[in-house]
C-alpha cells in the first residue's frame, strides 16, 4: 500500500499516544521549565511462544517472539519504540541460516499484510473477491511461507502496529515521518535486531511491499554503506519505485502509459484469457510505442486521437463513448467507476476485478473507500492482535494500527519520493553477489507493473535484477496459484545468493 504524491491517503486512524504539555515557568524566575510529558504504560518484556505448522508433508517447529527495540537520539535519549514480530525455526543455531526483514508501506501501514497474508507461517485470507470485514480472523497454516528457508522479522515503523513515538508531534514528524529519517532509523532497527539476537553473521535479506518496496533499496544501501551490514538479496513486492513517473498527466504520456497494460490485463482476465508474457506482449508494445507517439501529438492531431480511442477501447473494454470523451486518457479511479457503473458496483484500485456495491451509484463523484482496503483492516487487525496478546502473550496496552491516516497526513510535505532506483543500481553494482527480485500482479493500478518494467529495462545487470509477474493485483498472493509461483521465485533467489 502506498500514498500518491508524497503519498496517497489510505486508511484508518492512528492512536499515537503522545501526551501534551504542562505550562512552562519563566526561566528568568529561576524555575525549571516544565517539559512536555509522555505518560504511557511501559511496553512489556519480549514474549515468545512455541508454534508448529504443516508445509506440504513437513512439520515446521518454530518460535514466534514479539518485542520492542528502542530508537535513541544523538544523546542516547529514547525517543521511540519499534515493535518487531520474529519467527525463528527451532533447532541448532546455524550461522548460515538466512534472516529476512519485512516492511510494508503506506507510509502508515504495519507489516501485518506481508506477515499474515504473504510470507509468515500463518495467514488470514484477504484481498480477493468476496472477502469481507466479518470473515474469520482465525489463523491457518500458510503454504506460501518462507519459514522453511529463512527466519523472518516483521518490522512496524513508528505510528504503525504498536510502535510508538515518545516525543511530541513536531519532533515525531522530524525524526520519523520523513523520507530520510525513516530509512535511517529503520536501518538501525535491522542492525540492532541482528546484534541483539546474535545474527550478524547470517545471510540477510530484505523484503518490502508497495511503499515498503521503495524503502527496501534505500535501506539496503544505507546498511551497506553506513552501518556495515551486507545484504544478500532484496525482494520488492508491488513496489512504488519511481513515483515521479506518474506525475504531470496534462502533458506527460507516462501516467497513461504505465496504467494501460494493467487495465488491459483486467479486461483479458474478465474474458477468461490467461495472463502471461505472451498475452500482454501486444499491449506492452503499443504502450511503449505508438501510444506514446500519439499521446504526444495531442488535440492538434485528430487522427492520432481517434487511433488512441480505438485501441484504448479495445484494450480496456470500456464504453467507446466514454473513451472518446476522455480522449483515451483514462484515469485509474475513473476507470474503476466506469467499468462497473451499469451494475452499480465499483472496482478496487489494488485489483480492479475485485468489486463491491457502490453505496452512492448516482453520485457524480466516488464517495466510498477502496473495496479491498475496507475489507482487510478488520480481519488482519483482529488476527495480529490475537496472535500478539493471546498466543504469544505480549500483553500490551494500546490499540494496533494496521493502517494510519495520521502518519500520512503528517508525513513530510513537498518532498518527492526519489533515489530508490538509484540506490538499487548502486547496491547491486557494489556487491557482485547481490540479487534483486521485483514482483507485481498484472491487475494492480496502485503500483502498475509496467512502470517497474520500464525501469528495469533501462538497468544494467539484467540477470541480477529480475521482474516477475503474476495474475492478480497488489496483493496477488491472495490467489493460491500466484502465491505458489511467488514462493518458488523467491526460493530461486535465495539459492542464487
Amino acid at each position: 500500500m502506498h500514498r500518491r504524491g508524497v503519498v496517497t491517503g489510505l486508511a484508518a486512524g492512528l492512536g499515537m499516544a503522545v501526551a501534551s504539555s504542562a505550562l512552562a515557568d519563566d526561566a528568568k524566575d529561576g524555575k525549571d521549565a516544565a517539559k512536555d510529558k509522555i505518560d504511557l504504560p511501559p511496553f512489556p518484556a519480549d514474549a515468545s511462544a512455541k508454534q508448529t505448522m504443516r508445509l506440504g508433508a513437513r512439520t515446521l517447529n518454530y518460535t514466534v517472539t514479539v518485542g520492542a527495540l528502542p530508537v535513541r537520539d544523538e544523546k542516547g535519549r529514547k525517543v521511540g519504540e519499534v515493535v518487531c514480530t520474529a519467527y525463528v525455526l527451532d533447532g541448532p543455531r546455524d550461522v548460515g541460516r538466512p534472516v529476512t526483514f519485512a516492511f510494508n508501506g503506506g507510509p502508515g501501514a504495519a507489516s501485518v499484510y506481508l506477515n499474515l497474508g504473504a510470507i509468515g507461517p500463518k495467514r488470514v485470507q484477504f484481498g480477493a473477491q468476496g472477502d469481507a470485514p466479518s470473515d474469520s480472523a482465525v489463523l491457518v497454516d500458510n503454504p506460501g511461507t518462507w519459514l522453511d528457508f529463512s527466519d523472518m522479522v516483521f518490522v512496524d515503523p513508528i505510528g504503525t502496529g504498536y510502535s510508538r513515538s515518545l516525543v511530541e508531534l513536531e519532533e515525531t514528524k522530524k525524526r520519523f515521518w520523513s523520507i530520510k529519517p525513516d530509512i535511517e532509523y529503520l536501518s538501525r532497527i535491522v542492525f540492532d535486531w541482528l546484534v541483539k539476537n546474535g545474527r550478524m553473521a547470517s545471510p540477510k535479506y530484505v523484503v518490502g511491499e508497495s511503499y515498503g518496496g521503495f524503502r527496501v533499496p534505500r535501506i539496503t544501501r544505507y546498511l551497506q554503506t553506513n552501518l556495515g551490514v551486507g545484504v544478500n538479496g532484496l525482494v520488492m513486492v508491488s513496489p512504488y519505485l519511481e513515483p515521479p513517473a506518474d506525475q504531470a498527466p496534462d502533458f506527460s504520456p507516462m501516467p497513461w502509459v504505465i496504467t494501460l497494460p494493467s487495465m488491459a490485463a483486467a479486461n483479458y482476465e474478465r474474458q477468461g484469457k490467461p495472463l502471461n508474457a505472451q498475452t500482454m506482449a501486444e499491449v506492452e508494445a503499443y504502450a511503449r510505442g505508438e501510444f506514446v507517439t500519439d499521446l504526444m501529438k495531442g488535440r492538434r492531431d485528430p487522427a492520432a486521437v481517434q487511433r488512441i480511442v480505438q485501441r484504448v477501447t479495445a484494450y480496456t473494454g470500456l464504453d467507446p463513448a466514454f473513451v472518446q470523451q476522455s480522449g483515451g486518457r483514462i484515469d485509474s479511479f475513473t476507470f474503476l467507476r466506469e467499468l462497473y457503473r451499469k451494475e452499480g458496483r465499483i472496482g478496487s484500485w489494488y485489483d480492479s476485478n475485485v468489486t463491491a456495491q457502490d453505496p452512492f451509484p448516482w453520485s457524480a463523484q466516488r464517495r466510498t473507500g477502496d473495496t479491498i482496503l475496507d475489507a482487510l483492516i478488520a480481519p488482519t487487525t483482529s488476527a495480529i492482535v490475537d496472535l500478539t496478546t493471546r498466543i504469544v502473550g505480549w500483553k500490551v496496552e494500546g490499540r494496533y494500527n494496521a493502517l494510519s491516516d495520521e502518519v500520512g497526513e503528517n508525513w513530510e510535505k513537498g518532498v518527492e519520493l526519489q533515489d530508490a532506483v538509484t540506490d538499487l543500481r548502486q547496491s547491486v553494482a557494489t556487491d557482485p553477489k547481490m540479487r534483486a527480485l521485483i514482483v507485481h500482479g498484472y491487475n494492480d493500478l496502485s503500483c502498475p507493473y509496467f512502470a517497474s518494467k520500464l525501469i528495469v529495462d533501462q538497468m544494467p545487470e539484467p540477470d541480477r535484477i529480475r521482474l516477475n509477474l503474476y495474475p492478480g493485483g497488489h496483493m496477488f498472493y491472495s490467489r493460491p496459484g500466484s502465491m505458489e509461483a511467488f514462493r518458488s521465485d523467491v526460493m530461486a533467489l535465495f539459492r542464487a545468493t
